[in-house]
């Protein structure tokens, strides 16, 4: 893909492609046709990492997607760009209405899986920062994204979360990523693991402990 002469499919493609991002001095409202063609290029990311977990029965969500891809540039033009946003910053982070299952949650994630980021640099800039516990219960809702991220899961019944084994099984890879010791020692996901693992748990993952149930 080329640059496209739009920011906001830009700062998402150079995002994805080079994990840096771009931030503009100003907002401006967002195109019919910039939707469109972020919507194609994120539909297109997504059918490439599908072949990796090999599902036909998970589809992209274009509604997920869109949403948190502007969730995600906006939060990054908020780093600088404060004055005069504080009455419209739910409009330009809001909360997501769509239905939550594994499409949405996979297709969510090809933006989201950056927010940890972005929430790291607002709390060095401002640890006081509302914008941080927007972005945060984001993040509870969308955990998957959050892997590795300090976010509260207490309250998930694990065993109903994870029953779909395609997306237990990039659950499990992405706690391993990430090596998020605050998931892996949960007793559900730790026996996940610890039978995943089998006779190679040292190899993948020699410091993590067997935890009780």
């Amino acid at each position: 893909m080329m640059p496209s002469g739009f920011s906001f499919l830009d700062t998402l493609f150079l995002l994805r492609k080079e994990e840096c991002i771009t931030i503009f001095t100003d907002f401006y409202e967002i195109s019919g046709k910039e939707i469109q063609d972020t919507t194609e290029y994120l539909e297109a990311e997504f059918e490439k990492e599908r072949l990796e977990f090999l599902s036909l029965e998970i589809n992209f969500d274009k509604e997920a997607a869109v949403w948190a891809a502007k969730v995600l540039y906006h939060s990054a033009q908020l780093y600088l760009i404060r004055q005069d946003t504080a009455k419209d910053i739910h409009k330009l982070i809001p909360a997501y209405k769509g239905k939550r299952d594994i499409s949405s949650i996979l297709s969510a994630d090809l933006s989201l899986r950056f927010l940890p980021q972005v929430i790291s640099v607002l709390q060095n800039a401002d640890p006081e920062d509302p914008l941080i516990k927007i972005l945060e219960n984001i993040l509870q809702q969308f955990h998957y994204s959050g892997i590795g991220y300090d976010i509260e899961s207490g309250n998930i019944n694990w065993e109903e979360e994870l029953k779909d084994s395609t997306y237990r099984k990039l659950y499990l890879e992405r706690i391993v990523e990430k090596r998020s010791y605050q998931l892996a020692e949960i007793p559900y996901i730790n026996n996940l693991l610890i039978t995943e693992f089998g006779l190679y748990k040292d190899i993948y993952w020699k410091e993590l402990k067997i935890t009780e149930n």
